[in-house]
């Protein structure tokens, strides 16, 4: 797998954690770790920007990020599971998925991405 997209996923993973933060976030310790998931979730994002399309990266950021946030409200926080949630999530994954199998990893070597 290509090391830029790992930076993606990475991204993303970190984009749950900070989302989180921003609304279970009581004290100094939750809120610096809040920050510290901003600066390197933001941080990979941009670098595999660099070399990615940009729109495909934030896509796949957003959209991994958005179900992985729900998800994990419905697993850890009580939030109400509901079909409709778990279908549209879906759906947002199989954009999200359809976007990455359609962008050129590697653009034409000269052209700055």
């Amino acid at each position: 797998m290509n090391i830029e997209w790992t930076k993606v996923y990475i991204a993303a993973f970190f984009e749950v954690f900070w989302v989180i933060g921003l609304k279970h976030a009581d004290g100094f310790w939750p809120w610096s770790g809040t920050i510290l998931a901003i600066i390197i979730s933001f941080y990979l994002m941009i670098m595999a920007g660099k070399k990615l399309p940009v729109g495909t990266v934030y896509a796949v950021f957003v959209g991994i990020g958005t179900a992985g946030t729900v998800l994990s409200e419905i697993l850890f926080f009580g939030e109400p599971l509901q079909l409709a949630k778990l279908l549209l999530i879906g759906v947002l994954l199989a954009g999200v998925i359809g976007l990455k199998l359609v962008t050129d990893d590697h653009p034409e070597k000269g052209v700055e991405a």
